[in-house]
């Protein structure tokens, strides 16, 4: 659900170990924060920790932003409709995607067009054959960070927080917490139109988008468009034939986990 599209800014952090006679010029010294930011891109540092969550950043003012979520502040309102947003950016997207329709970054090779610049840079990459996220584990490549991301989770099965009531086991903290809702029956996120409760805010965020007609995620290559994030990746598969579900009996695989549940009943 995807709800938060982050901005950048650099650390003021002094890259030079060795100090010059004199100071360096403006545009020097924001080149020099700008490669200190950018080296986090390829170590992983994510030096600023949220106190709240424990989830750490890279940048600053990512940290900001995403401390919103937590504080509720969501300062950038739609003049349309009245829905906030955490970002300006985040704004932006809503306003093409459910009101405008803007598509302001076209391809100049097959002359589709896209409301985000970064569904645009995902597409190039179908007519480029570029696959710039790859996994260490086995290989593969993808041209989708987030296609990397679903594929990981083919490879990992460490889930250290788990259910004290059915033993289910999960990698983050955050998701144990809203697994026990579903034992509690505990729906705390409700839709203010048709008062329909939740039992996490994504639910309610994706829900929203059906008042709406909001469809925030777009794929790159076909450009179909998705009101939710895994909906998108599910749909991808289709695109890179991944098909991430294994039958442990036969062997077959599937895209979807629904198909593999109901090829294990031709088993039972």
């Amino acid at each position: 659900m995807g709800v938060n599209q982050l901005g950048y800014e650099p650390e003021p952090l002094q890259i030079k170990e060795e100090p010059d006679d004199e100071c360096s010029s403006p545009d020097e010294v924001q080149n020099q924060l700008s490669l200190t930011v950018h080296l986090r891109s390829h170590s992983g540092e994510k030096p600023f920790p949220c106190a709240a969550c424990g989830r750490r950043f890279a940048h600053q003012l990512s940290l900001s932003l995403h401390q919103r979520v937590h504080s509720g502040e969501r300062p950038h309102g739609c003049q349309v409709c009245g829905r906030s947003f955490l970002s300006s950016s985040n704004l932006t997207c809503h306003l093409r995607t459910t009101h405008t329709g803007e598509k302001p970054f076209e391809c100049l090779t097959c002359g589709k067009r896209f409301s985000q610049r970064g569904n645009l840079t995902i597409h190039l990459r179908t007519h480029t054959g570029e696959k710039p996220f790859e996994c260490l584990t086995c290989g593969k490549s993808f041209c989708q960070r987030g296609n990397l991301t679903a594929h990981l989770s083919t490879h990992s099965s460490a889930r250290p927080h788990a259910c004290d009531v059915c033993g289910k086991g999960f990698s983050e903290h955050c998701d144990l917490s809203t697994h026990m809702r579903t034992h509690t029956g505990e729906k705390p996120f409700q839709c203010l139109t048709c008062e329909k409760s939740f039992n996490n805010k994504f639910n309610l965020i994706a829900h929203m988008r059906t008042h709406t007609g909001e469809r925030p995620f777009q794929c790159g290559t076909c450009g179909k468009s998705f009101c939710q994030r895994g909906n998108l990746n599910v749909h991808m598969r289709t695109h890179t034939g991944e098909k991430p579900f294994l039958c442990l009996s036969c062997g077959k695989r599937f895209q979807r986990k629904g198909n593999l549940m109901a090829h294990m009943t031709t088993h039972s």
